[in-house]
């Protein structure tokens, strides 16, 4: 299926949100995640499914100064 991820466009087979982190190697429960605007709570992740089009953003935090 056809996503957009952090803003480029991405063909993945993932069908939950839990799964797409799984397959471009996110990790952590540190994560913030969006789908179509809405934010998605780490424990309700493997309960989100994705729809050919959506737009999914993953945020990371960042260290340094």
């Amino acid at each position: 299926m056809q996503l957009i991820v952090n803003g480029e466009a991405l063909e993945s087979p993932a069908k939950t949100l839990s799964a797409l982190l799984t397959t471009l190697e996110y990790e952590g429960e540190w994560l913030a995640t969006a789908v179509n605007g809405d934010l998605i709570h780490a424990e309700d992740r493997l309960d989100c499914s994705l729809k050919d089009g959506d737009r999914i953003e993953i945020l990371s935090p960042m260290q340094g100064g």
